[in-house]
């Protein structure tokens, strides 16, 4: 039996937000119920498509669900939906992206006879505020959000990236909303009403550039294909064979990556020791680097690389993932059948040994039961009745307590969410070796001015977290986080995958300690990898997903679309996976260890083309700014220095608007043009006429007057831009909270709401092991003279010690 298969969901309208976070749900066995009209779900007829006509994207969010027609002209349709809803535990609701002809209901009087029901609604933007009824297509929230505006070449047009992110990303924002609400409700709370704001989720890839930018000034700029500010190298370069990609961030990995090339004069000169430096040296670089990396091949330079302990990576095309046996046997790639045809696709990222989740399955024909072995049929195991005895205003996981060992992005931002959603996390750091996020700079300078708690992104995501010191290394260190793990129910950590078993932390010595306890490690390939070694970062990530292999222009290069695109997206999956996990220890008791492979957490972003290449064998197709779907699609330069806009047209009547819209009725009457297929014949004309009209107003103007004639368009904005997002304000998405060393500073709010404000922050990110006495004396019970011993030894502490005094505390250690 699925670990989920005591849930029945409802899925209705046509979003795909909403179908992704149901399939999750289909992933661990739970029955999931798909309504569509007739003609069947929007979705099943987006680009790319297979040979047999089928939809890769559709078949991606859809496998192991069940389809039911359901024609809003019947008589009974309203009946049929409404107690269709009433027998279920979770109602995912996508009518207001399409309502795909979905028959409307009563919300209100069907919560009241079924108060558990778990109900999640996804919006574009929200029912309120500026840019709320918007028409909106995945690129247009994506460049309203900050994510393509610095991609692409120096002089533009910035460089769009495929479809499909604000889905997935949404998609995972709707289960752990849903999930977390299936935790609480197993312990007597009421069922909950989210909602789901799909251009607030694609924030979580770009808060760190809004941030950073608050800190550093207006200092984002687009700098080149494959160049990200704040770092560089962080790129993909040519070989002998094949695309390798580099990260080479810290003076470490540079002088390592300079040594590997034999560029010692690069290596030896101060000016380029930190990113700063090599950022205003990019063209001197590479123009004595490519030609070095011309020499070997990439899977020649990666096993190099990682004798030197360099983020460096092949870029794989689609036939190097089909042809992986490791992604297949973890899972990552698995077998669907689409009507008569078979493929493959990516599976699920949350790779749960105890619990797992399906291998694969069928895509469901309009109106097709699947019956499925481990899906409840019949009886619903949470039955209707009273509110429980719970609170329903607490949070959803109040009373969770989670133990954090995690630096950097990707499992803070998961221990962050859980702390968002009501967890008690204690967050684990030592003076020695403090999260790194707060900085690693030694220099006395640096250390004595404290510049370690002034660090902006730190302090965004850590919040709501509880801070404790302890070194690790040393046994009472080792002793007390035993003591801690022994009344937690989960444990994170995002260190290279031995660091906790060498420390004495290891799965099986916490399981002994505490059978129920949760523990993920989220490592950049999964402990058990032939790659486990490899260092990596989110860029690193997104390298060797197959992701740049089908970004770019048909001519251009493999392509990135983020500077750390792997870092949120596998935070956002490690804590989908824990609350899995978290609901069976819940039920049974019993935890279990979850190996996240975050490389594989990038695997979603190209499954469309993953498929299609197994069924057909062909290369996917680079469109640069255009679309297999819709025409005209691009980013169109307006008024003023670098202002752009991204225009997407999505069906004949749009296209009959823009055309009256920009001064060419003549095409609004030819009937040649109301398909996309007709219209391609002309996209370059199409595409000048655009440009003339949009280069003589501003972005905002643009979109006002685009958006007013229902033309879905969205401004390319910088990171910093969003500071001030009218919308975003309106929304009160940014809150302003008061922390030591920084002041008044703006947070970034979750996506996901109950009600029409965001969940407050309660408490700002803890200041270097601010709560040692409140944790340690509170919950382990120790004496004030005892804690005076653990900081006099340096277990303990509150300050950072600078390189030298580190040094002499090794050598006593040593001696």
């Amino acid at each position: 039996m699925g670990v989920l298969s005591h849930l029945r969901v409802i899925e209705i309208g046509s979003s795909a937000a909403t179908s992704y976070c149901a399939r999750l749900f289909a992933d661990f066995g739970a029955d999931v119920q798909k309504v569509e009209p007739p003609e069947g779900d929007p979705l099943r007829r987006s680009a790319p498509l297979t040979p047999g006509g089928q939809s890769a994207w559709f078949a991606f969010l859809n496998f192991n669900k069940s389809s039911i027609i359901i024609h809003p002209a019947d008589p009974d349709a309203i009946t049929r939906l409404t107690v269709l809803i009433e027998n279920s535990d979770i109602l995912l609701d996508g009518r207001d992206v399409d309502s795909a002809d979905c028959p409307s209901i009563d919300l209100a009087a069907i919560r009241q006879r079924r108060p558990g029901l778990i109900y999640l609604e996804a919006s574009w933007f929200g029912r309120e505020g500026p840019y709320a009824g918007f028409a909106a297509t995945d690129s247009t929230v994506r460049a309203l959000a900050g994510l393509i505006k610095l991609v692409g070449p120096v002089e533009g047009p910035p460089l769009y990236a495929p479809d499909f992110q604000t889905g997935i990303l949404a998609g995972l924002w709707g289960f752990i909303a849903t999930a977390s609400s299936a935790v609480a409700r197993m312990h007597g709370g009421t069922g909950r009403l989210w909602s789901l704001n799909i251009f607030e989720s694609t924030l979580t890839l770009s808060e760190y550039l809004i941030f950073e930018a608050f800190a550093s000034g207006d200092v984002m700029r687009r700098i080149g294909i494959n160049r990200f500010w704040p770092n560089f190298p962080a790129g993909i370069y040519e070989t002998r064979s094949g695309w390798l990609g580099v990260t080479a961030v810290t003076p470490e990995q540079w002088r390592a990556f300079c040594d590997m090339l034999g560029l010692s004069e690069l290596r030896d000169d101060p000016a380029l020791v930190f990113n700063e430096g090599r950022l205003q040296h990019i063209d001197q670089i590479e123009r004595q680097i490519m030609p070095k990396l011309k020499i070997r091949t990439a899977q020649e330079w990666f096993v190099e690389g990682l004798k030197r302990k360099i983020p460096i990576i092949p870029l794989p095309e689609m036939s190097d993932l089909l042809q992986d046996a490791e992604k297949k046997m973890r899972g990552a790639i698995v077998p669907i059948r689409l009507g008569d045809e078979e493929g493959l696709t990516a599976g699920s990222m949350l790779q749960l040994a105890l619990t797992p989740p399906r291998r694969g399955g069928k895509v469901p024909a309009p109106g097709e039961q699947q019956s499925l072995a481990d899906a409840r049929s019949d009886v619903l195991l949470t039955a209707p009745g009273a509110p429980g005895s719970i609170d329903s205003n607490r949070l959803p996981l109040h009373g969770i307590r989670v133990i954090d060992f995690t630096m950097g992005w990707a499992g803070p931002l998961c221990t962050r969410t859980l702390a968002d959603l009501g967890a008690d996390v204690i967050k684990i750091e030592a003076i020695q070796y403090p999260d790194w996020w707060r900085g690693v700079d030694r220099r006395p300078g640096y250390v004595k001015g404290q510049m370690y708690e002034r660090a902006l992104c730190f302090c965004i995501m850590n919040r709501n977290k509880r801070g404790i010191t302890l070194d690790l290394k040393r046994p009472q260190g080792v002793a007390l986080a035993k003591r801690l793990l022994a009344g937690a129910d989960i444990v994170v950590n995002n260190y290279s995958v031995d660091v906790l078993p060498k420390l004495g932390l290891g799965y099986d010595v916490l399981r002994a300690i505490n059978p129920r306890i949760v523990m993920m490690s989220m490592s950049a390939f999964d402990a058990n990898s032939v790659n486990r070694d490899c260092r990596a970062y989110g860029s690193t990530l997104e390298q060797g997903s197959g992701l740049p292999s089908v970004t770019g222009r048909p001519d251009g290069p493999p392509v990135m679309s983020h500077t750390a695109f792997g870092d949120p997206v596998g935070g956002l999956n490690g804590c989908a996976a824990v609350l899995v996990a978290l609901l069976h220890a819940r039920k049974t008791g019993q935890g279990q260890l979850i190996n996240l492979g975050q490389i594989e957490c990038m695997m979603p972003f190209a499954a469309p083309w993953i498929t299609i290449h197994s069924i057909g064998g062909t290369p996917p197709a680079r469109y640069g700014n255009r679309h297999p779907e819709y025409v005209p699609h691009g980013c169109f330069r307006c008024s003023g220095e670098d202002s752009w806009i991204m225009v997407a047209v999505g069906d004949g009547d749009m296209w009959q608007r823009l055309a009256i819209l920009v001064g060419r009725p003549d095409w609004a009457a030819d009937p040649s043009l109301n398909s996309a297929e007709g219209r391609r014949g002309i996209e370059d004309e199409i595409e000048r006429d655009i440009e003339a009209w949009t280069l003589t107003r501003d972005a905002d103007q643009a979109m006002s007057e685009l958006q007013a004639a229902r033309i879905a368009a969205g401004v390319a904005r910088l990171p910093i831009q969003l500071l001030k997002d009218p919308h975003l304000r309106s929304r009160a998405f940014l809150q302003d909270v008061e922390r030591d060393f920084i002041g008044l500073h703006p947070q970034p709010s979750i996506p996901i709401r109950e009600g029409g404000a965001p969940y407050a922050i309660r408490t700002v990110a803890p200041t270097l092991g601010q709560h040692n006495r409140e944790i340690l004396s509170g919950l382990l019970g120790l004496s004030d003279a005892e804690i005076a011993v653990l900081a006099s030894e340096g277990v303990i502490g509150t300050a950072m010690p600078s390189e030298g005094e580190l040094a002499k505390t090794r050598k006593m250690s040593s001696d």
